[in-house]
This record gives C-alpha cells, sequence and structure tokens, in this order.
C-alpha cells in the first residue's frame, strides 16, 4: 500500500494547471458574492463534507460560504445509504435547496466519474450558468464531459479492487485541500503562512492565537496576549495594534477604512 501510496503526488501534481483555474473560479465567484458547493457520495461525499467543515474555524469565514452536499443527507455521513447516490434527480433537488446561483461553485466529486447523484448536481449547476468542476481518478468517465473545469488524478488500479476511498480518496483529499486553502489565502484570509482568520474556540486554538500573533508581529508572548485581550480576540485587530503601534479601535477603524485588506491597513500592500 505505501509503495502504490507514494504514486498519488505525482498523479496530483499533473492536474496543478487544472487545480489553479478552479482556484480562479472559487476566488472569483466569492469576490462577486458567490458560494462554494462540494457534492458527492460515500467517501468522495465525507472528503466534501470534511473540507467544508474546516474552512470556517480555520480562515474565519460564514459556514454558508463553502457547503458540502452528500447523498442520502447527514446520515451519510456515518452511515451508508445504500442507493442514495444512484438518483439523478437527488443531486438537482439539493442543490436547487440551496438557490443556485450564476455566481457560485459547484466541485463534483466522484472517483469512478459516474456517481448518478454528482452527475445530476453538475447538469443543473451547468443550466444555472455556476461554475462547474469535477474531481474524478478518471478524465474519460460523463463527469469530464459535464464540468467546465476537469481535475483528474489518474492513480491507477487500487491495492483492494475497486475500493476508491485508498489512492482516489487520497488524490482527492490532496485536491481539495489545495482548492479551498489557494483560494482563502488568495482572498486574504492569512497573513504570510499564518491563519490570521483562525476561531479560537477552545483552549488549544486560544493559545496557536496567541503564537500566531506573535510570530506575525515580532512581538513576545506577553505583548501578544495582551493585544488579543483588548482587541475582543480579533487576531487582524491586534496585529494591527502591535504593529501599528495603535489602540484597538485606532486599528479598528484602519481595517475599516482598508475595506478589511489586512495588508493595505498595515501600509505593506
Amino acid at each position: 500500500m505505501n509503495r502504490e501510496d507514494s504514486k498519488i503526488a505525482t498523479a496530483v501534481a499533473r492536474e496543478i494547471r487544472s487545480i489553479a483555474r478552479a482556484v480562479d473560479a472559487i476566488v472569483h465567484s466569492i469576490q462577486r458574492g458567490g458560494r462554494l458547493f462540494y457534492v458527492g457520495a460515500g467517501s468522495s461525499g465525507r472528503l466534501g463534507v470534511l473540507d467544508a467543515a474546516e474552512c470556517a474555524p480555520t480562515f474565519g469565514t460564514s459556514r454558508k460560504l463553502v457547503q458540502a452536499l452528500i447523498a442520502g443527507g447527514r446520515r451519510a455521513v456515518t452511515n451508508a445509504v445504500e442507493g442514495a447516490e444512484d438518483l439523478v434527480r437527488n443531486g438537482e433537488l439539493d442543490l436547487r435547496a440551496k438557490k443556485l446561483t450564476p455566481k457560485d461553485v459547484v466541485i463534483g466529486i466522484a472517483a469512478s466519474g459516474t456517481t448518478p447523484y454528482v452527475l445530476g448536481a453538475l447538469k443543473y449547476a451547468r443550466k444555472c450558468k455556476a461554475t462547474t468542476v469535477a474531481v474524478t481518478a478518471n478524465r474519460n468517465m460523463p463527469v469530464a464531459r459535464i464540468a467546465k473545469i476537469l481535475i483528474a488524478p489518474e492513480v491507477g488500479p487500487e491495492v483492494l479492487t475497486g475500493s476508491t476511498r485508498l489512492k482516489a480518496g487520497t488524490a482527492q483529499k490532496m485536491v481539495l485541500n489545495m482548492l479551498s486553502t489557494a483560494a482563502m489565502v488568495r482572498l486574504g484570509h492569512a497573513y504570510e503562512n499564518l491563519m490570521i482568520d483562525l476561531l479560537d474556540t477552545n483552549e488549544k486554538l486560544s493559545e496557536r492565537s496567541v503564537r500566531i500573533l506573535a510570530e506575525a508581529s515580532g512581538k513576545d508572548l506577553s505583548a501578544a496576549k495582551h493585544a488579543l485581550r483588548q482587541s475582543g480576540h480579533n487576531l487582524r485587530v491586534a496585529l494591527v495594534m502591535l504593529k501599528k503601534k495603535v489602540d484597538a479601535p485606532s486599528a479598528k477603524l484602519m481595517l475599516k477604512t482598508s475595506m478589511g485588506n489586512l495588508r493595505l491597513a498595515l501600509g505593506e500592500s
């Protein structure tokens, strides 16, 4: 298995140009007020759910910005819902319920490239003039003919024949990591390589926020903790406070004046 897994990164690397095109599309969409939807079934659907769930706490975005639809609904996240993926109509219905618009991006995840649920969703997305992306392991399947952008890391036969949760699933996870992370960085939800919009919702993340602020500002941990408290635990505001040597209200005003552009507020653009 390990020997076969070593082929995955190479397969993904061959798709970098397509991944970059998809990132451009996602950024353009979100800048216009659009949303990102992952659509999948089984293991592919669960990978979409995982990536969507991580975007809000990692990048401080609304949970409505990146959403995941899985055949069979919430129950399918932890249990196999037999036959849920077999109805083309269900993919359309689930997207229709989200009031899809031309500003949105729909990413269909299907290792086989033939999942009816995903095909139905992509067909409906195309009808709505939303941007469509397919992430699959086979570029010669129906999903490739429907999507505007095709990302197809061809990882070859699985060690356990037909078990696409292995190499194909790992390749999908790597691609989704790239799509969401690169798009969010482009949209300003990072400072250098630091998660400046991290939500400190527990003790571990609160400590991480302090370390991020200290590294970003060049100040010690004590100064970082104090600035975070004064800012109401807003990393952006705290960073402006420390780097520009201003109080919290002034930092908030500087960010507001720069339309939320952190680098512009810091005079680094």
